[in-house]
């Protein structure tokens, strides 16, 4: 994963001085213990490090002042293993404004019955002390992740690791910048936004750039690096024969390689951690870039098309969160339907742009006519994706705040298309084709999605919420009635504005 920020998590114990040190040091142990197992989680992509135990105004207030201060730190995770009054919170909890997860969990997992006694009761009160602490948290209007149950439960340590890797993603994301080639799609409006806002919740910036900004970086590539490139490609995919050195089509390979030779010189120069293209603006480039930008996705990289800066965020976010699992994260498009009674299905690609990361087999790479762009023909990988559980998120800026939409799929096996030179998925909506839809319309969902076999609909809310920003779900429970109630409710909330 290239720019991957270095990250970890705190966990911290609040507790008071009156137990006395023979309490505070059995207090301390087991946190470290909990600590320990919850960094020890196969699964959890960050370290989880004992912030200790804190009994005071100012000790709380020093340890979540040094875990705001620390650019390493991506969040806090805290327990109260005793009593520990809420007033002594205030002053810390004011100033933080990183992700919070609430553990409200306990020492140990039964109860002693035969041998439990008044000391074992003010020892282990967490059922006690968690409740001070999130009615304060409630008071004060803190967003926090609560997870409930014993810390060695499978189903709590699956919470927290998703909240860990939401909280990863939140962490890349601030300060991080995505170069805009060209502008927006003459004329489209879901792809547009406002940059400054985004900026201000989602912690990104956008820069805009012209075409010539980055042929200096293509026109600087030479034969040699070419060379290599192609070699790797011949190593990595099924490589068309008008593609094999000497065939009709060799060059364009060649200017493909170029093409991402300079775009990858381009970004690791600018730092960037994503970008987006337009086929409506392609001065001086040979052909769209497609190759190029699916092979940069794989390694991370946030992309959205014709202009959408928006989805490249959005994708960046949900790729880091994703990292290290297997099933992939890419930018996707719905691009049409089949409508055969009872088998309602949509067939989600792109003209070029999809990402590897989701081929269900090596990916064949070939060449053909786009049709738009007025170019050459652009190489691509040509592949489909695997069946199996999915999401397609979608993010909107309704003028008065951003919306996150989140639809679970069932992917299926996608037929033979042979006539169909890109990327492609087939899926069906949950709760059913109709229902889906009119939810995804009645929300202003985007025809611009991220499509992931590894995040879950749990991770983007938990995102969504340590952004501070709206998400509604469309999964195999939706109503449209309630759904659209839902939207409405939200509408209040935020306080809806005229176009």
């Amino acid at each position: 994963m290239i720019h991957l920020k270095d990250a970890h998590i705190r966990f911290i114990c609040g507790s008071q001085h009156l137990y006395g040190p023979g309490p505070l040091k059995v207090v301390a142990e087991n946190a470290q213990q909990v600590a320990a197992a919850l960094d020890g989680i196969a699964s959890n992509p960050l370290p989880i490090k004992d912030g200790g135990v804190v009994t005071t105004r100012d000790e709380i207030e020093a340890a979540l002042r040094d875990a705001s201060s620390d650019d390493r730190c991506a969040g806090v995770i805290v327990w109260m293993h005793t009593f520990s009054p809420s007033k002594m919170w205030i002053r810390g909890l004011r100033d933080y404004r990183k992700p919070l997860l609430h553990l409200h969990t306990q020492a140990n997992r039964d109860l002693p019955w035969d041998t439990i006694d008044m000391d074992f009761m003010n020892l282990n009160q967490a059922a006690h002390g968690d409740r001070e602490f999130a009615s304060l948290l409630t008071r004060m209007r803190r967003n926090r992740k609560s997870v409930v149950g014993h810390w060695s439960d499978e189903e709590v340590q699956n919470e927290i690791v998703t909240w860990v890797r939401a909280a990863r993603a939140q962490h890349d994301l601030h300060g991080a910048s995505f170069a805009r080639f060209g502008d927006n799609m003459r004329h489209v409006g879901v792809t547009e936004g406002d940059k400054v806002a985004a900026e201000i919740r989602l912690g990104v910036s956008v820069e805009g750039y012209g075409l010539a900004d980055l042929m200096e970086h293509v026109n600087a590539v030479s034969p040699a690096q070419v060379d290599a490139l192609v070699d790797e490609y011949q190593g990595a995919y099924d490589v068309a024969s008008e593609l094999q050195p000497g065939g009709a089509q060799a060059g364009a390979l060649r200017d493909g390689a170029a093409i991402e030779l300079g775009l990858r010189s381009f970004l690791e120069a600018g730092g960037f951690k994503g970008f987006t293209t337009t086929f409506e603006n392609l001065a001086g480039l040979k052909q769209l870039p497609g190759l190029a930008v699916q092979r940069l996705m794989a390694d991370g990289y946030g992309f959205g098309a014709e202009g959408d800066w928006k989805t490249a965020v959005l994708l960046r976010g949900l790729k880091v969160a994703a990292e290290g699992m297997p099933g992939g994260t890419s930018f996707m498009e719905d691009y049409t339907y089949h409508l055969e009674p009872g088998r309602h299905r949509v067939l989600g690609s792109h003209m070029l742009e999809v990402c590897p990361s989701i081929a269900a087999e090596r990916p064949r790479l070939e060449v053909h006519p786009l049709g738009i762009g007025d170019r050459e023909d652009p190489v691509r990988l040509v592949f489909d994706a695997p069946a199996g559980d999915a999401i397609n998120v979608s993010i909107m800026d309704l003028g008065n705040r951003l919306r996150l939409l989140v639809n679970e799929v069932e992917a299926v096996e996608v037929p033979d298309l042979p006539n169909l030179p890109v990327a492609r998925a087939l899926w069906e909506c949950k709760p059913d084709f109709k229902t889906a839809l009119k939810a995804w319309l009645e929300a202003g969902g985007a025809h611009h999605t991220v499509y992931s076999y590894d995040v879950k609909t749990a991770l983007v809310e938990d995102l969504a919420h340590m952004l501070g920003i709206e998400c509604v779900v469309i999964d195999a429970n939706t109503d449209f009635r309630s759904f659209r109630s839902e939207l409405q409710q939200s509408d209040a909330a935020y306080g809806s504005v005229d176009a």
